[in-house]
């Protein structure tokens, strides 16, 4: 069967946060929501469910573990034990719960800028200190700077790393090698890793996503991993999420965090939608895949042809893309107001993701169907031209 991706949903007047949020006539493509309709399996599955009339507290069954199970299994090669999971409403409330259970208030968490917003927010709300380990550009990507890392972990007052992989927004696949290096710093000096892999089913070829629990065990380096169907399936509407916490005690701690923060209780639409999504949207997602893949594509060309000031980062996962804006000679926060004011564009400031390592940057949300895309990039296009013709230079 094909997929249909191309087709514009109206989404105003939806009590979309992404597009009711914006001013009419704005485009967004910041928040990180797609703007395609999810697998129609799980449309499906979700409108049986709506028939039934009554939506009472839920429980979680059988088949909502095995269909998890057997998907991590058959795609990524790694074997979940049904008693390593808690199920919750997503993956930022899992990771503030985690951080609650595993550290004090005081002590650091390790986090690789530029990165995902909402870790600063779960780390501070903790009363837990950021500690910035910053990525090293390197041409069109981002590397980790494995002897700062060693510094920052070998502080005897950091206890957790929280690692995004797949990244956001550097766009990387972190490979099996640079995840091992990772779990042996942390292993060696004690340091608990959050892995974030809510991004993980978005990586395209040429690159594998490999779970960071399946080589943190070798290393000795204890490890809770997050995941969640919400990004490639878009139902993070629907609030569901897994925690992976292969030791058993450092589970128990997370399961009591769990409860005292109220979200140890989700609702049947998430539940039903999972098994749908791992049982049945495979092919779905692999359509996807090559569609956002071509997007990327198309936005390369179109930089490489009429933005070559403003060079993008390689993308290898996710559908977020990194863009150089440095030779505009704007703050992050200012150009993300500009665009929106002089263009209706909405794009993600840079220093949403790290004060420092974001400055000077956009991020892009290109999980659009592509007349969207192009039309977002030729706003963008006639800024940078009304920015020349007041300065003369860019």
């Amino acid at each position: 069967m094909t997929y249909d991706f191309d087709s514009i949903i109206p989404r105003r007047g939806t009590l979309s946060y992404k597009w009711d949020s914006a001013p009419e006539g704005v485009l967004p493509m910041w928040v990180a929501d797609m703007d395609f309709k999810t697998a129609p399996a799980i449309i499906d599955a979700l409108r049986r469910r709506v028939d039934n009339g009554i939506f009472g507290y839920t429980s979680v069954p059988d088949e909502y573990y095995e269909a998890v199970v057997a998907w991590f299994g058959r795609r990524h090669g790694w074997k979940i034990d049904r008693e390593m999971m808690i199920y919750t409403s997503g993956v930022v409330p899992a990771i503030s719960a985690i951080i609650k259970a595993l550290a004090k208030p005081g002590e650091k968490v390790i986090v690789q800028t530029p990165v995902y917003n909402c870790f600063f927010s779960s780390i501070r709300n903790n009363g837990c200190v950021i500690l910035e380990s910053p990525l090293r550009k390197t041409g069109d990507t981002y590397a980790i700077d494995f002897d700062r890392l060693e510094k920052d972990a070998s502080d005897p007052e950091t206890t957790l790393m929280l690692l995004c992989n797949p990244h956001n927004p550097a766009g990387r696949v972190w490979s099996s090698d640079e995840l091992r290096k990772i779990a042996d710093i942390c292993g060696r000096h004690g340091v608990t890793v959050i892995s974030d892999e809510i991004h993980c089913e978005f990586v395209f070829d040429g690159y594998r996503y490999t779970p960071f629990a399946t080589v943190s065990e070798e290393a000795g380096c204890k490890t809770v991993v997050c995941v969640s169907p919400s990004k490639a399936f878009n139902i993070a509407g629907l609030q569901i999420a897994n925690i992976v916490a292969p030791d058993e005690s450092t589970r128990a701690l997370i399961d009591k965090a769990i409860n005292v923060n109220e979200v140890c209780d989700v609702n049947p639409f998430g539940v039903i939608a999972t098994i749908a999504a791992y049982n049945e949207g495979e092919e779905w997602l692999s359509q996807l895949l090559e569609y956002i893949k071509g997007n990327y594509e198309y936005m390369k060309e179109f930089c490489i042809s009429n933005l070559p000031e403003f060079p993008i980062a390689r993308l290898e996962a996710t559908y977020l893309v990194w863009m150089d804006c440095t030779k505009l000679g704007l703050k992050s926060e200012e150009l993300e107001e500009k665009l929106i004011k002089d263009v209706d564009l909405w794009l993600n400031a840079g220093t949403m993701y790290g004060t420092v390592d974001g400055e000077g940057y956009m991020r892009w949300n290109i999980a659009c169907p592509r007349p969207v895309l192009a039309d977002g990039l030729h706003r963008f296009l006639n800024f940078t031209k009304k920015s020349k013709d007041k300065s003369g230079t860019l």
